[in-house]
């Protein structure tokens, strides 16, 4: 895959600088596709919401308390999806800006690598596995 062979090519912040114009043209490729398709689905999901408030504008009367709560626990998931298509879609913005800054695949703890398999399943990762478990361990 595109991210092992431009990942892997050595230590801290000169490793993303030491990329070929093509290895960031793929990477940029691959966050931008990743951006467009979560974009889209933070549209649709916007759009789903408004309906969905529109259709229980028009819908209140005569609601008992059980319509009432449905109602609640459905624009709360609705709520959720946004947010959290939103904190991936900025997620994927800012693997690009690091990208740009030539520090994309560098953990902002260490400093150092971060895993290629971390890469591949969670491109935005912008720290190595062991300072991720650091900052929850020390938040939980």
């Amino acid at each position: 895959m595109l991210v092992n062979s431009a990942v892997i090519t050595g230590k801290g912040a000169d490793t993303a600088k030491g990329r070929s114009p093509q290895e960031v043209s793929q990477i940029r490729e691959l966050l931008k596709a990743r951006f467009d398709d979560l974009n889209a689905e933070y549209e649709e999901a916007v759009a789903e919401n408004q309906r969905l408030r529109l259709v229980e504008i028009g819908d209140a009367a005569g609601d008992d308390q059980a319509d009432s709560g449905s109602k609640t626990a459905e624009r709360d998931a609705a709520t959720s999806l946004l947010r959290t298509l939103l904190d991936r879609r900025t997620q994927a913005e800012v693997a690009m800006q690091r990208l740009d800054e030539g520090t994309y695949g560098n953990c902002e703890s260490c400093h150092n690598p971060i895993p290629v398999e971390r890469l591949e399943v969670f491109p935005s990762a912008t720290t190595c596995v062991h300072c991720k478990a650091n900052r929850e361990r020390r938040a939980g």
